[in-house]
């Protein structure tokens, strides 16, 4: 049988399965409700009966089924005393009884059940006099109440908290007139794509803009959630586009709801909806978002319910269920999702006083931290239920990026006191620098996968943002080795400029060999898509960031005109199915991501000076004045969330709480 086919995703690789609860039709998955009340009502009226008898039993019966001598260990409030066990007001049998006070008890006990009885009794038939329109609506209505109640509840203020210094939200236009308009026309791509998602596929989670029609994949559910609202509400922000950005305020504040019956991807939900509400509640202040990202992070926390804390992979945001993916190693949680919760969870705790978002995470790493490591290296597979590692396979790219990431910028976020994350990171980095970094023949460094015991000589596009991970963490690494990792940070940079440089479209492929006489190319077809992805640009805009060397602006630049070129359809952005192909075809779907990261990589290039994170193609052509990195950092789908400047990161902004 062959392996499942696998879907593209932001931060990893997912399979194009949808097993989640919209795999289901409807009326599969519920009964009717007006026949599903009748039958509970019969139901309980039968099990009360059933109940009742069995105080009708003659006495020696009852007597010997309660004299278990178990009261004080299951019944909390039994209590022995002067020969005899007392149960809830009437005395067990035993030697002094009161035989007359335990006759009236049990009669009494008759009585309450007899009248329980014969109501539910006339409630059911009082029931079935009504018409089935009748009970709908009651129903209605009671749901309806819990609906409203819920909503009370969830939407309680949270407690004060001092704001971090908040610098560097907004910057000034560039001087250089060349920069400026190359800004203007990022700027613009983010309107086309903004502007045609308004009009074709508002409320849903992403757009297909040659359909022109709503668009959305298994990790969202089966919900319209609007993801690309969410996503690129801070990108609208800091390019000023208040009125779209107000435009995506009012439909979260009235219509994004978490208790749907949807099951959804932990990780991406995190990343897109927890990180871009927390982005957009520091940038603009506005408490909907604050709010919002609380409510959701409490719909998150049933997935941590395993017996080694590893969080599955999904969860249903209504009954709480989780599960992981049917195709990871022998049910196995992944380590680039379960590892990238760290940012915005300590942030969660940070806002609302509550511990417990920053206590998941740091039980996560305090696991890992007592397990063996084959090599040194983190496998990319983690049994929740067992707390064993599962196949041994290692990767800088899908299903491993993220979670180094998290490592470094958890050290960042904490004011580089976490020094405990930062011993992590570079422990981690020091073996992938032993076992999994090559030169090729043709003098290319690139990061292969570890499966098994082997090296496989291939890099994916996911694996191209540790060339801006090593730079930025090139400051503060042992043994004085920072000039060696921003050299490192330059050498991959250069391999994935190559897998862009060497297609026809001048777009990276999704994953490229280094094989015999084959290097930086995509062999198989299903490796030479793209979709819209951001993190070649990522690495440029980091190495020009540390190094100033005007190719990394030019790189960047590149590669924006190729995606205005030739993923730019009239209703939006789109994918392309093969970069080597001079008249390629669409996938067909603007990725939520596209909005959220790679347009905000280009315009950094045309920004910043000092960023801990990917704004991408906006950022890179922006003042060096915009979210300096002694003030900021991003989350892995580019959502900036203030350094926390505090002693102890495990105490939150909340005065009460601290």
């Amino acid at each position: 049988m062959s392996a499942p086919a696998l879907l593209p995703l932001a931060g990893r690789r997912l399979p194009a399965l949808n097993l989640g609860a919209s795999s289901f039709p409807h009326h599969r998955a519920t009964l009717r409700l007006s026949e599903k009340f009748i039958l509970l009502l019969i139901l309980s009226a039968f099990i009360t009966l059933c109940f009742g008898a069995f105080f009708f039993l003659p006495d020696s019966s009852k007597h010997k089924r309660f004299d278990l001598g178990l009261e004080d260990v299951l019944i909390p409030h039994v209590d022995a005393s002067k020969g005899g066990k007392h149960l809830g007001g009437f005395l067990i049998h035993g030697q002094g009884h009161d035989e007359h006070r335990h006759r009236e008890e049990e009669e009494r006990l008759r009585n309450k059940i007899r009248a329980d009885h014969e109501k539910a009794l006339e409630e059911a038939k009082e029931k079935l006099k009504k018409s089935r329109d009748e009970i709908q609506a009651e129903i209605q209505t009671e749901k309806n109440k819990v609906v409203q109640e819920l909503k009370k509840k969830d939407s309680k203020p949270l407690p004060p908290v001092p704001l971090p210094n908040l610098i560097g939200i907004n910057s000034g236009e560039p001087a250089d007139p060349d920069i400026r308009e190359k800004r203007n026309k990022i700027k613009e791509m983010m309107k086309h794509a903004w502007d045609n998602y308004r009009q074709y596929g508002w409320g849903h989670n992403e757009l297909k803009p040659i359909a022109r029609k709503g668009h959305s994949t298994n990790i969202f559910g089966n919900s319209q959630m609007g993801a690309t609202i969410v996503d690129a509400l801070d990108t609208l922000y800091i390019m000023g586009l208040h009125d779209e950005f107000r435009e995506g305020q009012e439909w979260i504040d009235k219509n994004l709801d978490f208790s749907v019956n949807s099951e959804v991807s932990v990780f991406e939900v995190n990343i897109r909806f927890i990180g871009g509400l927390l982005a957009a509640y520091y940038l603009s202040g506005q408490e909907v978002f604050k709010i919002k990202a609380v409510q959701l992070a409490g719909k998150l926390l049933p997935a941590f319910n395993t017996p080694t804390g590893i969080p599955w992979a999904m969860v249903n945001l209504k009954s709480g269920v989780g599960r992981n993916w049917g195709w990871a190693s022998a049910g196995s949680s992944i380590l680039a999702e379960f590892g990238t919760l760290h940012m915005e969870f300590v942030h969660l705790s940070y806002l609302t006083g509550d511990p417990v978002y920053y206590n998941k995470v740091m039980h996560i790493r305090k696991l890992l931290q007592k397990m063996d490591r084959p090599n040194g290296l983190y496998p990319n597979y983690l049994n929740p239920r067992t707390g064993r590692w599962g196949q041994h396979h290692t990767s800088v790219g899908g299903l491993g990026d993220s979670f180094y990431e998290y490592l470094l910028k958890a050290w960042l976020m904490s004011d580089k006191t976490d020094t405990e994350a930062r011993k992590m990171y570079d422990d981690a980095i020091e073996a992938i620098e032993k076992h999994l970094i090559r030169k090729s023949n043709g003098g290319l460094t690139f990061i292969g996968e570890w499966k098994n015991g082997h090296l496989e000589r291939k890099m994916g596009h996911l694996t191209c943002f540790a060339g801006g991970m090593f730079a930025l963490g090139a400051d503060g690494s042992r043994d004085d080795k920072a000039g060696h990792y921003l050299q490192l940070g330059a050498e991959i940079a250069h391999t994935c400029h190559e897998s862009y440089d060497r297609t026809t479209l001048k777009l990276g492929p999704e994953a490229f060999k280094f094989d015999g006489g084959v290097e930086a190319v995509a062999v198989r077809q299903n490796e030479k898509y793209y979709i819209l992805r951001p993190e070649v640009i990522e690495t440029y805009w980091y190495m020009w960031r540390f190094t100033h060397d005007p190719k990394y602006r030019q790189w960047g630049w590149e590669a924006t005109q190729a995606i205005d070129k030739y993923c730019r359809v009239s209703g939006g952005f789109s994918g392309v199915k093969d970069v080597y192909s001079s008249s390629p075809t669409y996938d067909d779907v603007q990725q939520s991501f596209f909005l959220a990261e790679t347009l905000k990589v280009v315009w950094s290039f045309f920004f910043f000076s000092q960023l801990s994170g990917p704004r991408y193609l906006y950022l890179l052509f922006s003042n060096d004045d915009l979210l300096p990195l002694d003030n900021w950092v991003f989350n892995t789908e580019a959502h900036p969330l203030p350094v926390l400047h505090l002693a102890n990161t495990t105490l939150s902004g909340n005065p009460a709480y601290r």
